[in-house]
C-alpha cells in the first residue's frame, strides 16, 4: 500500500531554512475604492499599507491590514474602473472574520456611523463566542468576534 506522507508543518519548513506557506491576502472587488478605503481605515481601523494605480489594466489596487505585509495577512481591495455597478455577491463567498477587545463598543461607535449591522452583538445561538456581522460599503459581510 502506498501511503502519503504530510506535509512538512511551517514550523518544520523554517527550522529547516525556509520561509514556509502562509496566507498573504484575500481580495475583493469593489465599486467604490475611496468608500471602502474610508470604511476599512476609518470605520475598521486598518492602515492602507500601499495603492497602485495600473492604467493599462484600467485597475487599481489598494492594500489594508493591520500589520505590515511581511508578517501579517491584509486585504486587497480591487477597483476595476469599467464598472459601471456594484458586484454581485456569489452565495459561495462566506465572510472576513476580525477579532476585537469590546464588541458591544465597536458595534455601537460602527452603527452611529451608519454601518450596516444585520446581525448584532451576542452570544451565538449553539453556545460559543459572542459575535456580530456588519456590512461593507459592497455589501460583504464582515464577523466581529469577542477578544479576550
Amino acid at each position: 500500500m502506498n501511503e502519503v506522507s504530510p506535509a512538512p508543518t511551517a514550523a518544520a519548513t523554517a527550522e529547516a531554512g525556509g520561509a514556509g506557506p502562509r496566507f498573504l491576502h484575500t481580495m475583493l472587488r469593489v465599486f467604490d475604492l475611496d468608500r471602502s478605503l474610508a470604511f476599512y481605515t476609518e470605520q475598521l481601523g486598518m492602515k492602507l499599507i500601499r495603492k497602485k494605480d495600473y492604467p493599462t489594466g484600467e485597475f487599481t489596487l489598494a492594500f489594508v491590514g493591520y500589520g505590515d505585509e511581511a508578517d501579517s495577512t491584509v486585504l486587497e481591495l480591487t477597483h476595476n474602473w469599467g464598472q459601471k455597478e456594484p458586484y454581485v455577491l456569489g452565495s459561495a463567498f462566506g465572510h472576513l472574520a476580525i477579532g476585537v477587545a469590546d464588541i458591544y463598543g465597536v458595534c455601537e461607535r460602527l452603527g452611529a456611523a451608519g454601518v450596516k449591522i444585520p446581525r448584532p452583538p451576542g452570544p451565538m445561538k449553539h453556545g460559543g463566542s459572542v459575535i456580530a456581522f456588519v456590512e461593507d460599503p459592497d455589501g460583504y459581510k464582515i464577523e466581529l468576534i469577542q477578544k479576550g
